[in-house]
């Protein structure tokens, strides 16, 4: 690190991570494809009895880099984007339980955006209303790797298939969005997801039609959801994905690309009130403003290290007014401007 500028500690940033249950059938489906996992697991330095430690947590980094190695070791740049290999091979665990006891597909979704951290809270799941249904949106944060569009594109296919197995129908989203830029051959994305994706898109989503999301799910069971919810809702806590500083954190990343979030309109945004929002917060021994400050440090790593983001670009969607601001805040977090870190992460 060649700079005078000493960077700042932000003891708010968090170390996202993702299940080793789902991570544990993502390596099945590696092997499906002829990969030679324990060869994977070793060169990437990874210590394989981790995935059979109870309810183990992985970090970010660590998923992407097995991912690039894979794609890199199995010659094949869509690696998994096949609907029996995202149908055989994901492990959502309690979440997709719980999700098999809901009335309709349209609420076993809304548990998936509500438990998704158990998973992994390196992930983002929202749902959008559309006037066509409703717009199923996956993010990744917490990184300082580039997350391969294989990792995305095989997670939102697997969410596809989900649902499919959930109400026992096939049926193919009317539209699907990619955020990475288009392939010299696309016929694999339009034989997985059923439709032509927009690629280059603002964000990686597919809409799914209101009809699709009224269909009923046969293993419905009020009684053994309410259990599972209180299981997931532990887990959720245990994660501290409960708390106030979370709640308040993932709210500002919603809000962000808008410009700078004021603390009322983040108040506003969770259901309380300003001075709630303040106490809660003093309680946990954390403030506003630092909060503010570690959620744009954790998505400037992860927007540096896509190319597709320009540094003015970054700037904007991390909610800069003034794009020399931006620069300082980077100088702060790591030492050296936007350019030089992104220069120094490879990208």
């Amino acid at each position: 690190m060649t700079s005078g500028t000493t960077r700042t500690a932000l003891p708010y940033l968090p170390v996202r991570t993702s299940s080793a249950a789902w991570l544990a059938g993502v390596l099945t489906m590696f092997a499906s494809e002829g990969l030679d996992v324990p060869a994977l697991l070793r060169d990437a330095g990874f210590d394989a009895a981790t995935l059979h430690r109870h309810n183990a947590r992985i970090p970010v980094d660590q998923v992407s880099r097995l991912w690039q190695l894979a794609v890199t070791r199995s010659g094949k740049p869509t690696l998994g984007l096949q609907r029996s290999l995202a149908a055989t091979h994901s492990n959502t665990g309690t979440v997709g339980h719980v999700m098999s006891c809901s009335p309709d597909l349209g609420r076993a979704l809304g548990h998936l955006a509500r438990y998704m951290a158990v998973i992994s809270d390196a992930t983002a799941f929202a749902l959008q209303p559309d006037a066509r249904g409703c717009w199923l949106t996956t993010a990744h944060t917490g990184g300082t790797l580039p997350i391969p569009r294989q990792r995305v594109e095989y997670a939102m296919l697997a969410t596809l298939m989900l649902c499919q197995w959930l109400t026992r129908k096939e049926f193919d989203p009317l539209s699907v969005e990619l955020a990475d830029p288009a392939p010299a051959d696309d016929r694999p994305q339009r034989a997985a997801f059923g439709c032509a994706p927009r690629f280059g898109a603002p964000a990686n989503r597919m809409l799914i039609a209101h009809s699709d999301l009224a269909r009923p799910i046969p293993t419905y069971d009020a009684e053994l959801a309410g259990m599972l919810e209180g299981l997931l809702d532990k887990q959720l806590a245990q994660l501290g994905q409960t708390s106030t500083a979370s709640r308040v954190r993932a709210e500002i990343a919603r809000l962000l690309n808008q410009g700078e979030p004021r603390r009322e309109v983040v108040a506003k945004g969770l259901g309380l009130a300003e001075r709630t929002l303040q106490r809660r917060l003093q309680e946990e021994q954390v403030s506003y403003q630092a909060l503010l400050d570690s959620t744009r440090h954790e998505l400037a790593q992860q927007y540096l290290a896509e190319q597709r983001h320009s540094l003015a670009d970054v700037s904007d969607l991390l909610g800069y007014g003034d794009s020399s601001n931006f620069h300082r805040a980077c100088k702060r977090w790591f030492g050296v401007p936007p350019a030089q870190y992104r220069a120094q992460i490879g990208c």
